[in-house]
């Protein structure tokens, strides 16, 4: 059990070193959502489901979408931004 607590926060600090060093902005929110997500599994090793769905519905899920759409609205988004779309 401590061996696979100490392998997901190590994919959590991997994943949280990825947000911060990518270039990309779509890959960092990917990454974003891949320390929720394993923050989640934790979550639920540590026998609090509850707290785990909530953190992977607010933290992986929505905030994930957010941010993308966010990327999208600014102009951001590799494939061109919102504006773009409507002329």
């Amino acid at each position: 059990m401590t061996l696979l607590i100490t392998l997901i926060t190590g994919v959590m600090l991997l994943a949280a070193i990825a947000v911060v060093v990518l270039r990309g902005l779509l890959a960092a929110v990917a990454a974003l959502a891949a320390v929720s997500l394993a923050l989640s599994v934790l979550f639920v090793l540590l026998r609090a489901p509850d707290v785990a769905l909530a953190e992977a519905a607010v933290g992986a899920g929505l905030s994930g979408v957010l941010l993308a759409l966010t990327l999208r609205r600014v102009g951001l988004w590799p494939g061109g931004s919102a504006r773009e779309d409507e002329q």
